[in-house]
């Protein structure tokens, strides 16, 4: 069947020692989810439900680079996160049976307009238009489960400019991984190619043009972008 467009690319993310790629179908954001981070953000961190939103899948950048100053901001922030890439997916996945579904394990950034997600909590109003903007996640190589095992203990960090401004332990996270992919499982059916951003440590802060970001997850590997 001839398309009356062009047929959109599906953004792939490199392998960690494998010629294959990792095809991205959708991309989950979990928020809140260290308490440090919920403090800095005037939030209280008691392991209240989880909650999510998206980005298009799109928004990807595969491992890193040059990244756009976006427009209608002037607060682009930082957070690094660990990201769970999906071999299988289902619905109302036991939080036992999810480490089953999972690939293999990247670092990303999700970069967000924070003076664009204030106004939006002020209005209520939904965050697409501060997390899902182009170019607003990174991700590096994915290492699979068969070369580097499950992620959920280990430092994870992000630094500007050579300055260390983020630094926690996965450990610390008020939802684990497998607890995660249940939750979501419940409101979507989970399928291969989706990634899940497991949320960021405190010291989350604002990036110019000029700006070299640098971050990693110990054991993982790490992510380098340079904001222009």
């Amino acid at each position: 069947m001839d398309a009356v467009v062009p047929v959109p690319s599906v953004p792939v993310l490199p392998i960690e020692g494998a010629t294959q790629v990792f095809p991205v179908r959708r991309i989950y954001c979990i928020g809140r989810n260290y308490a440090d981070h919920a403090r800095e953000m005037g939030m209280d961190p008691e392991r209240e439900p989880p909650f999510f939103f998206g980005k298009p899948h799109d928004t990807v950048v595969p491992g890193g680079g040059s990244i756009a100053y976006p427009p209608l901001t002037s607060n682009l922030h930082y957070e690094v996160e660990l990201v769970v890439a999906l071999s299988t997916g289902g619905r109302d996945i036991p939080a036992s049976e999810a480490p089953g579904h999972i690939y293999g394990y990247a670092v990303g950034i999700d970069l967000t307009r924070r003076d664009l997600q204030a106004k939006a909590k002020d209005k209520g109003q939904p965050w697409d238009t501060a997390k899902g903007f182009d170019q607003s996640a990174p991700v590096s190589r994915i290492l699979p489960v068969s070369a580097g095992g499950h992620f959920g203990r280990g430092a994870i960090w992000l630094s500007v400019n050579g300055v260390e401004k983020q630094r926690g332990d996965l450990s610390q996270m008020i939802w684990s991984v497998p607890e995660i992919i249940a939750h979501v499982s419940r409101f979507v059916a989970l399928a291969p190619g989706d990634l899940i951003f497991t949320g960021t440590p405190a010291g989350v802060g604002p990036i110019v043009p000029g700006d070299k970001v640098r971050c990693g997850i110990e054991g993982l590997g790490e992510l380098e972008i340079e904001v222009i």
